[in-house]
């Protein structure tokens, strides 16, 4: 059996089992969650908590990790986005 793929949450830089962790992903669409870690495009992952969000966009870590800019506006965007994501975990 393979062993299980370990990935960094850019909010705390702790390494974890990936299913432990949500997807960002930014695609051609832009920059949005993704729970089932399926979407195209180049990801970055956060713990399923608050504290990790937060401090993974207040840092600049996701927009680095990803490659992207992303002005405040968006920020808010993905932060509620993200927030409603870990809800319906």
């Amino acid at each position: 059996m393979a062993p299980e793929p370990v990935r960094t949450c850019v909010g705390c830089r702790l390494r974890v089992p990936k299913p432990e962790l949500l997807r960002i992903a930014r695609t051609p669409e832009g920059v949005r969650p993704d729970p089932e870690g399926v979407a195209p495009g180049r990801g970055a992952y956060v713990h399923l908590a608050v504290d990790c969000v937060e401090a993974a966009i207040g840092r600049g870590a996701i927009a680095r990790a990803l490659r992207t800019g992303l002005d405040q506006e968006e920020l808010v965007r993905l932060q509620t986005r993200i927030e409603e994501a870990l809800q319906e975990r």
